[in-house]
């Protein structure tokens, strides 16, 4: 809900609102995200939504809009621990697409950080790494940012 809400919203509902917030969502026409199971279990999550259901990243000045064609985001994910490293992100992201394809999009965007140091805590890497994206077939389109570039993958 982090990108959906104003930093005063979104800490007002902190925890339980938040949580029935993306109850909310979840049970709307349109999914929040994809998940990813193995065996049965969830193991994985990915944000995806037309970019205007984020309001926060154009209130941002590394994050605002590169342009004014209609883009859908990628704005977060969550791989289980024990999953980590094994490519589900890169599973994530193809299904991310193949999910905003089939409700008319173009053009899928994500904000990954590229971070400067080697072991870069999980727990930063929230919005992805650029080097998972780049696996997905996504390009980098600007960069305000050292670590922060925007990266797009055209839908065909």
């Amino acid at each position: 809900m982090l990108w959906r809400l104003s930093a005063a919203d979104f800490k007002a509902q902190k925890g339980e609102g938040n949580r029935k917030a993306m109850k909310r969502l979840a049970e709307s026409k349109i999914a929040p995200g994809i998940l990813a199971y193995k065996a049965g279990k969830p193991i994985g999550w990915c944000a995806i939504a037309p970019r205007e259901a984020y309001p926060k990243l154009g209130r941002s000045r590394i994050l605002k809009p590169v342009d004014e064609q209609a883009v859908w985001s990628v704005s977060c994910f969550f791989i289980d621990k024990a999953h980590r490293k094994a490519g589900v992100s890169v599973k994530l992201l193809d299904a991310a697409v193949q999910c905003a394809a089939a409700n008319g999009a173009k053009i899928v965007e994500g904000y990954p950080v590229e971070p400067e140091q080697k072991n870069y805590p999980a727990v930063f890497a929230w919005t992805g790494l650029s080097k998972t994206f780049k696996r997905a077939q996504f390009k980098e389109c600007a960069r305000r940012s050292p670590t922060r570039p925007i990266m797009r993958r055209q839908i065909n």
